[in-house]
């Protein structure tokens, strides 16, 4: 049997921009995270050593979301590269990474920037 795992809506302050203000300042960024994986093991043993472990998931996201960069790009690359150093075995994930209110010179509520592996 075949399911997604999702850890859907991590906010977290972070100092990411291209702009001063950016980086003095801060804002909010939401990341969404999501991976194929098969779950009949987990299922049937009820233990979290056949299951991804959600919170080594997070602490990955956690540790590059506080190192400040220029771009969403760049964060977003550095998650997903720093995903697949902690999960070898995961193949195929997507990534979302939310800047909330980017300074674009007019309303937009958010500015993501999507990974596909």
């Amino acid at each position: 049997m075949k399911g997604w795992i999702e850890l859907s809506g991590m906010r977290f302050f972070a100092y990411h921009g291209c702009l001063e203000s950016e980086r003095l300042e801060g804002n909010e960024f939401i990341v969404d995270f999501r991976c194929p994986a098969p779950v009949s093991k987990a299922a049937a043993s009820d233990s979290i050593d056949d299951a991804l472990d959600y919170s080594r998931v997070y602490g990955v996201i956690a540790a590059q979301m506080g190192h400040p960069c220029n771009l969403l790009e760049t964060v977003a690359c550095r998650i997903a590269k720093a995903l697949e150093q902690e999960f070898p075995s995961m193949k195929h994930f997507e990534l979302t990474v939310s800047k909330k209110n980017p300074p674009v010179g007019g309303e937009c509520e958010w500015a993501r920037v999507i990974i596909s592996q």
